[in-house]
């Protein structure tokens, strides 16, 4: 007895195209609003050097101590 083949996919095929779909839609980037980049950015560029004018040069001496202490402990 010979069986006809169906006209629809077989179980491996549907597998395999599930599969393709779930992992297009897994690497899909979310667009990102141009407007809060433009808003990070603004604030990194000015954050540390801000920050540096804020501190004394005792305290930016006491940070860059204790980072250097905390690198060398690992």
């Amino acid at each position: 007895m010979n069986k006809q083949k169906s006209e629809s996919q077989d179980e491996n095929q549907i597998a395999a195209s599930i599969l393709n779909q779930i992992t297009e839609a897994a690497t899909l980037q979310p667009t990102k609003n141009p407007a809060a980049v433009a808003l990070g950015r603004l604030g990194g560029l000015k954050g540390g050097k801000a920050r540096a004018e804020k501190l004394s040069a005792k305290r930016r001496s006491q940070i860059a101590k204790d980072a250097a202490k905390s690198r060398w402990s690992q």
